[in-house]
Protein backbone atom coordinates (compact mmCIF):
# COMPACT_ATOMS: atom_id res chain seq x y z
CA UNK A 1 0.00 0.00 0.00
CA UNK A 2 1.39 3.38 -0.99
CA UNK A 3 1.96 6.37 1.63
CA UNK A 4 -0.98 7.92 -0.28
CA UNK A 5 -2.93 5.23 -0.28
CA UNK A 6 -2.70 4.59 3.94
CA UNK A 7 -3.12 8.43 4.56
CA UNK A 8 -6.26 8.78 2.91
CA UNK A 9 -7.41 5.68 4.80
CA UNK A 10 -6.22 6.71 8.32
CA UNK A 11 -9.25 8.74 8.37
CA UNK A 12 -12.44 7.84 9.88
CA UNK A 13 -15.93 8.92 10.33
CA UNK A 14 -18.02 7.72 13.84
CA UNK A 15 -21.67 6.98 12.64
CA UNK A 16 -22.60 8.06 16.45
CA UNK A 17 -26.14 7.34 17.50
CA UNK A 18 -28.53 9.15 14.87
CA UNK A 19 -29.01 11.52 12.22
CA UNK A 20 -32.27 13.21 12.91
CA UNK A 21 -31.86 16.31 14.16
CA UNK A 22 -34.82 16.61 16.96
CA UNK A 23 -32.49 13.63 18.34
CA UNK A 24 -29.24 14.97 18.21
CA UNK A 25 -30.48 18.04 20.31
CA UNK A 26 -32.03 16.08 22.75
CA UNK A 27 -29.19 13.39 22.97
CA UNK A 28 -26.86 15.82 23.26
CA UNK A 29 -28.01 17.97 26.31
CA UNK A 30 -28.76 14.32 27.59
CA UNK A 31 -24.93 13.52 27.10
CA UNK A 32 -24.02 16.73 28.44
CA UNK A 33 -25.85 16.69 31.70
CA UNK A 34 -24.39 13.37 32.46
CA UNK A 35 -20.78 14.68 31.12
CA UNK A 36 -21.72 17.73 33.40
CA UNK A 37 -22.41 15.54 36.47
CA UNK A 38 -19.76 13.05 36.03
CA UNK A 39 -17.33 15.39 36.36
CA UNK A 40 -18.68 17.48 39.25
CA UNK A 41 -19.52 14.26 40.90
CA UNK A 42 -16.18 12.38 40.85
CA UNK A 43 -13.83 15.58 40.60
CA UNK A 44 -15.29 16.68 43.89
CA UNK A 45 -15.07 13.45 45.61
CA UNK A 46 -11.37 13.53 44.19
CA UNK A 47 -10.67 17.06 46.15
CA UNK A 48 -12.53 16.64 49.06
CA UNK A 49 -10.76 13.31 49.83
CA UNK A 50 -7.61 15.20 48.93
CA UNK A 51 -8.58 17.61 51.22
CA UNK A 52 -10.11 16.17 53.83
CA UNK A 53 -7.16 14.43 56.03
CA UNK A 54 -9.75 11.88 58.25
CA UNK A 55 -10.02 10.24 54.95
CA UNK A 56 -6.82 9.87 54.02
CA UNK A 57 -7.13 5.87 54.52
CA UNK A 58 -6.54 3.09 51.97
CA UNK A 59 -10.08 2.82 51.41
CA UNK A 60 -11.05 6.65 50.21
CA UNK A 61 -7.46 6.56 48.88
CA UNK A 62 -8.89 3.54 46.39
CA UNK A 63 -11.95 5.55 45.80
CA UNK A 64 -10.13 9.20 45.04
CA UNK A 65 -8.44 7.28 42.45
CA UNK A 66 -11.29 5.17 40.91
CA UNK A 67 -13.21 8.40 40.88
CA UNK A 68 -10.39 10.06 38.83
CA UNK A 69 -10.38 7.58 36.44
CA UNK A 70 -13.70 7.36 35.52
CA UNK A 71 -12.99 11.19 35.15
CA UNK A 72 -10.63 10.31 32.60
CA UNK A 73 -12.73 7.64 31.22
CA UNK A 74 -15.61 9.74 30.98
CA UNK A 75 -13.26 12.87 29.20
CA UNK A 76 -11.62 10.58 26.78
CA UNK A 77 -15.41 9.83 25.23
CA UNK A 78 -17.83 12.83 25.57
CA UNK A 79 -16.37 15.61 24.60
CA UNK A 80 -15.48 14.52 20.90
CA UNK A 81 -19.45 12.48 21.26
CA UNK A 82 -20.72 16.02 21.73
CA UNK A 83 -18.85 17.67 19.25
CA UNK A 84 -19.89 14.90 16.50
CA UNK A 85 -23.63 15.49 17.42
CA UNK A 86 -23.48 18.80 15.63
CA UNK A 87 -20.26 18.00 13.05
CA UNK A 88 -21.17 17.39 9.28
CA UNK A 89 -18.13 15.57 8.78
CA UNK A 90 -17.51 13.61 11.98
CA UNK A 91 -14.04 13.11 11.28
CA UNK A 92 -11.26 11.59 13.37
CA UNK A 93 -8.20 10.20 12.98
CA UNK A 94 -5.97 7.50 13.21
CA UNK A 95 -3.94 8.99 15.79
CA UNK A 96 -6.95 10.33 17.15
CA UNK A 97 -8.21 6.99 17.71
CA UNK A 98 -5.42 5.96 18.95
CA UNK A 99 -5.21 8.41 21.89
CA UNK A 100 -8.75 8.20 22.73
CA UNK A 101 -8.40 4.46 23.23
CA UNK A 102 -5.16 4.47 25.11
CA UNK A 103 -6.92 6.89 27.89
CA UNK A 104 -9.93 4.69 27.76
CA UNK A 105 -8.40 1.05 27.88
CA UNK A 106 -5.68 3.01 30.38
CA UNK A 107 -8.23 4.15 32.89
CA UNK A 108 -10.79 1.32 32.40
CA UNK A 109 -8.13 -1.33 33.06
CA UNK A 110 -7.15 0.79 36.49
CA UNK A 111 -10.96 0.61 37.23
CA UNK A 112 -10.75 -3.34 37.36
CA UNK A 113 -7.46 -3.38 39.55
CA UNK A 114 -8.90 -0.57 41.97
CA UNK A 115 -12.41 -1.88 42.47
CA UNK A 116 -10.66 -5.34 43.22
CA UNK A 117 -8.62 -3.67 45.47
CA UNK A 118 -11.65 -2.27 47.10
CA UNK A 119 -13.01 -5.34 47.55
CA UNK A 120 -10.20 -6.58 49.44
CA UNK A 121 -9.92 -3.34 51.57
CA UNK A 122 -13.40 -4.30 52.40
CA UNK A 123 -12.81 -8.11 53.18
CA UNK A 124 -9.35 -6.85 55.57
CA UNK A 125 -12.18 -4.36 57.45
CA UNK A 126 -15.15 -6.33 57.52
CA UNK A 127 -13.84 -9.99 58.01
CA UNK A 128 -10.30 -9.03 60.06
CA UNK A 129 -11.04 -5.81 61.89
CA UNK A 130 -7.96 -6.21 64.40
CA UNK A 131 -5.51 -7.04 62.13
CA UNK A 132 -6.21 -4.09 59.37
CA UNK A 133 -3.92 -1.66 60.17
CA UNK A 134 -0.71 -4.44 59.55
CA UNK A 135 -2.66 -6.04 56.39
CA UNK A 136 -4.08 -3.06 54.78
CA UNK A 137 -0.89 -0.57 55.68
CA UNK A 138 -0.45 2.17 53.50
CA UNK A 139 2.62 1.39 52.02
CA UNK A 140 0.38 -1.49 50.53
CA UNK A 141 -2.26 0.76 49.69
CA UNK A 142 0.37 2.89 47.98
CA UNK A 143 1.70 -0.06 45.98
CA UNK A 144 -1.01 -1.60 45.07
CA UNK A 145 -2.84 1.77 43.51
CA UNK A 146 0.65 2.58 41.50
CA UNK A 147 0.33 -1.51 40.42
CA UNK A 148 -3.59 -0.49 39.00
CA UNK A 149 -1.72 2.14 37.24
CA UNK A 150 1.37 0.49 36.23
CA UNK A 151 -1.39 -2.59 34.68
CA UNK A 152 -3.44 0.17 32.82
CA UNK A 153 -0.73 1.90 31.02
CA UNK A 154 1.14 -1.11 29.95
CA UNK A 155 -2.42 -2.59 28.64
CA UNK A 156 -3.65 0.52 26.48
CA UNK A 157 0.37 0.91 25.04
CA UNK A 158 -0.03 -3.23 24.19
CA UNK A 159 -2.69 -2.40 22.15
CA UNK A 160 -2.41 1.32 20.96
CA UNK A 161 1.14 -0.05 19.87
CA UNK A 162 -0.48 -3.05 17.90
CA UNK A 163 -2.84 -0.90 15.60
CA UNK A 164 0.48 0.40 13.95
CA UNK A 165 0.74 -3.04 12.20
CA UNK A 166 -2.57 -2.73 10.44
CA UNK A 167 -3.33 -0.59 7.63
CA UNK A 168 -6.90 0.15 5.98
CA UNK A 169 -7.74 -0.05 2.89
CA UNK A 170 -11.81 -1.25 3.29
CA UNK A 171 -14.66 1.45 4.05
CA UNK A 172 -13.60 4.08 6.34
CA UNK A 173 -16.76 4.31 8.59
CA UNK A 174 -16.96 3.12 11.96
CA UNK A 175 -19.87 2.27 13.24
CA UNK A 176 -19.63 3.64 16.43
CA UNK A 177 -19.67 6.54 18.88
CA UNK A 178 -16.42 6.38 19.05
CA UNK A 179 -13.35 5.28 18.42
CA UNK A 180 -12.93 1.35 19.97
CA UNK A 181 -10.27 -0.99 18.86
CA UNK A 182 -13.25 -3.67 17.25
CA UNK A 183 -14.45 -2.25 14.62
CA UNK A 184 -11.26 -0.67 13.58
CA UNK A 185 -9.77 -4.05 13.39
CA UNK A 186 -12.74 -4.87 10.82
CA UNK A 187 -11.65 -2.07 7.98
CA UNK A 188 -8.51 -3.15 8.21
CA UNK A 189 -7.07 -4.85 4.95
CA UNK A 190 -4.44 -6.87 7.21
CA UNK A 191 -5.54 -9.60 9.10
CA UNK A 192 -5.92 -8.37 12.94
CA UNK A 193 -5.89 -11.99 14.09
CA UNK A 194 -2.65 -11.19 16.51
CA UNK A 195 -4.89 -7.58 17.64
CA UNK A 196 -7.89 -9.90 18.17
CA UNK A 197 -6.20 -12.84 19.86
CA UNK A 198 -3.99 -10.06 22.27
CA UNK A 199 -7.40 -8.14 23.08
CA UNK A 200 -8.85 -11.68 24.25
CA UNK A 201 -5.82 -12.74 26.32
CA UNK A 202 -4.84 -9.59 28.13
CA UNK A 203 -8.61 -8.66 28.77
CA UNK A 204 -9.71 -12.34 30.02
CA UNK A 205 -6.61 -12.33 32.21
CA UNK A 206 -7.25 -9.19 33.52
CA UNK A 207 -11.34 -9.82 34.01
CA UNK A 208 -10.86 -13.39 35.66
CA UNK A 209 -8.35 -12.11 37.78
CA UNK A 210 -9.87 -8.95 39.36
CA UNK A 211 -13.36 -10.58 39.34
CA UNK A 212 -11.78 -13.37 41.27
CA UNK A 213 -10.32 -11.42 43.80
CA UNK A 214 -13.74 -9.16 43.89
CA UNK A 215 -15.98 -12.30 44.29
CA UNK A 216 -13.89 -14.09 46.71
CA UNK A 217 -13.65 -10.73 48.55
CA UNK A 218 -17.41 -10.18 48.70
CA UNK A 219 -18.36 -14.02 49.36
CA UNK A 220 -16.27 -13.67 52.72
CA UNK A 221 -17.99 -10.31 53.45
CA UNK A 222 -21.10 -11.58 53.20
CA UNK A 223 -20.36 -14.95 55.33
CA UNK A 224 -19.38 -12.28 57.84
CA UNK A 225 -22.32 -10.26 57.45
CA UNK A 226 -24.59 -13.37 58.03
CA UNK A 227 -23.28 -14.13 61.26
CA UNK A 228 -23.30 -10.49 62.88
CA UNK A 229 -25.68 -10.67 66.21
CA UNK A 230 -27.22 -6.46 64.58
CA UNK A 231 -29.92 -7.06 62.46
CA UNK A 232 -29.30 -3.48 62.45
CA UNK A 233 -25.99 -3.34 61.31
CA UNK A 234 -26.48 -7.02 59.15
CA UNK A 235 -29.28 -4.67 56.75
CA UNK A 236 -27.24 -1.51 56.71
CA UNK A 237 -23.99 -3.94 56.01
CA UNK A 238 -25.90 -6.08 53.06
CA UNK A 239 -27.67 -2.62 51.77
CA UNK A 240 -24.27 -1.25 51.38
CA UNK A 241 -22.46 -4.32 49.97
CA UNK A 242 -25.41 -4.83 47.30
CA UNK A 243 -25.15 -1.66 46.02
CA UNK A 244 -21.46 -2.26 45.40
CA UNK A 245 -21.70 -5.36 43.96
CA UNK A 246 -24.24 -3.96 41.53
CA UNK A 247 -21.90 -1.43 40.20
CA UNK A 248 -18.96 -3.89 39.65
CA UNK A 249 -21.55 -6.20 38.05
CA UNK A 250 -22.35 -3.71 35.36
CA UNK A 251 -18.99 -3.15 35.07
CA UNK A 252 -17.54 -6.17 34.47
CA UNK A 253 -20.36 -8.12 33.24
CA UNK A 254 -20.33 -5.63 29.95
CA UNK A 255 -16.52 -5.40 29.53
CA UNK A 256 -16.96 -9.22 29.62
CA UNK A 257 -19.50 -9.23 26.61
CA UNK A 258 -17.31 -6.62 24.99
CA UNK A 259 -13.67 -7.61 25.03
CA UNK A 260 -13.80 -11.66 26.09
CA UNK A 261 -16.70 -13.11 23.53
CA UNK A 262 -16.88 -14.29 20.00
CA UNK A 263 -17.72 -11.74 17.66
CA UNK A 264 -19.88 -11.50 14.30
CA UNK A 265 -20.81 -9.22 12.12
CA UNK A 266 -24.29 -8.85 12.49
CA UNK A 267 -23.74 -8.07 16.72
CA UNK A 268 -22.32 -4.05 16.07
CA UNK A 269 -25.46 -3.04 16.85
CA UNK A 270 -25.25 -4.20 20.34
CA UNK A 271 -22.23 -2.85 21.27
CA UNK A 272 -23.52 0.54 21.26
CA UNK A 273 -25.84 0.49 24.09
CA UNK A 274 -23.30 -1.93 26.28
CA UNK A 275 -20.87 0.29 25.18
CA UNK A 276 -22.76 3.12 26.75
CA UNK A 277 -22.87 1.24 30.34
CA UNK A 278 -19.12 1.23 31.26
CA UNK A 279 -18.49 4.53 29.31
CA UNK A 280 -20.89 6.83 30.72
CA UNK A 281 -23.35 5.65 32.88
CA UNK A 282 -20.38 3.43 35.63
CA UNK A 283 -18.39 6.92 35.82
CA UNK A 284 -22.08 8.68 36.41
CA UNK A 285 -23.30 6.19 39.46
CA UNK A 286 -19.86 5.46 40.99
CA UNK A 287 -19.53 8.85 42.91
CA UNK A 288 -23.32 8.47 44.53
CA UNK A 289 -23.00 4.35 44.89
CA UNK A 290 -19.39 4.75 46.69
CA UNK A 291 -19.64 8.08 48.19
CA UNK A 292 -23.03 9.18 49.05
CA UNK A 293 -24.26 6.30 50.74
CA UNK A 294 -21.00 6.73 52.97
CA UNK A 295 -21.81 8.56 56.28
CA UNK A 296 -18.24 9.90 56.59
CA UNK A 297 -18.37 11.26 53.43
CA UNK A 298 -21.76 12.62 53.72
CA UNK A 299 -20.46 13.72 57.65
CA UNK A 300 -17.69 15.75 55.88
CA UNK A 301 -19.73 17.17 53.42
CA UNK A 302 -21.87 18.59 56.20
CA UNK A 303 -19.45 20.06 58.27
CA UNK A 304 -17.39 21.81 55.15
CA UNK A 305 -20.92 23.26 54.22
CA UNK A 306 -21.71 24.14 58.06
CA UNK A 307 -18.04 26.04 58.23
CA UNK A 308 -18.90 28.00 54.55
CA UNK A 309 -22.31 29.02 56.05
CA UNK A 310 -20.93 30.31 59.09
CA UNK A 311 -18.25 32.20 57.57
CA UNK A 312 -20.46 33.97 54.80
CA UNK A 313 -22.78 35.11 58.29
CA UNK A 314 -19.59 36.34 59.84
CA UNK A 315 -18.38 38.17 57.26
CA UNK A 316 -20.52 41.30 56.93
CA UNK A 317 -20.33 41.60 60.57
CA UNK A 318 -16.17 41.46 60.38
CA UNK A 319 -16.44 44.12 57.66
CA UNK A 320 -18.53 45.98 60.30
CA UNK A 321 -16.48 46.76 62.70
Amino acid sequence: MTEDNYSGRAEFILIGFTDHPDLKTLLFLLFFAIYLVTMVGNLGLVILIYMERRLHTPMYIFLGNLALMDSCCSSAITPKMLENFFSEDRKITLYECMGQFYFLCFAETADDFLLAAMAYDRYVAICTPLQYHTMMSKKLCLQMTIGAYIAGNVHAIIHVGLLLRLSFCRSHVIKHFFCDILPLYSLSCIDPYINELMVLIFSGIIQVFTITVVLISYMYILFTIFTMKSKEGRGKALSTCASHFLSVSIFYGSLLYMYTRPRSANEEDTDIPVAIFYTLVIPLLNPFIYSLRNKEVIDVMKRITKTRKVCNILKPSTLES
